[in-house]
């Protein structure tokens, strides 16, 4: 009888995070694009203020290169023709 308890539990367990992982709610992922390794589910979880700051100075830290501006200098990047083929 105690083994149906606990598998009861493991699949509540389990259908909870796989809900969780598909409605966004937590992330577990482990990619290695994202820093914090097994504490960012902790993190998430339990304080969400310091999980969110970590999300934000990722975000701020890795931005894209700006776009070129007409006044710019080709710098050598366009050189030749260029054909636009319609």
């Amino acid at each position: 009888m105690n083994w149906i308890i606990v598998a009861g539990v493991i699949t509540v367990i389990t259908v909870v995070a796989i809900v969780g992982q598909r409605k966004g709610w937590v992330d577990f992922s482990w990619n290695q694009r994202r820093r914090g390794g097994s504490m960012t589910i902790a993190d998430e979880a339990f304080n969400p203020t310091r999980y969110e700051a970590q999300v934000e100075m990722d975000r701020q830290s890795i931005l894209p290169a700006p776009a070129p501006l007409p006044g710019d200098d080709d710098k050598g990047v366009y050189r030749g023709t260029i054909r636009i083929k319609i």
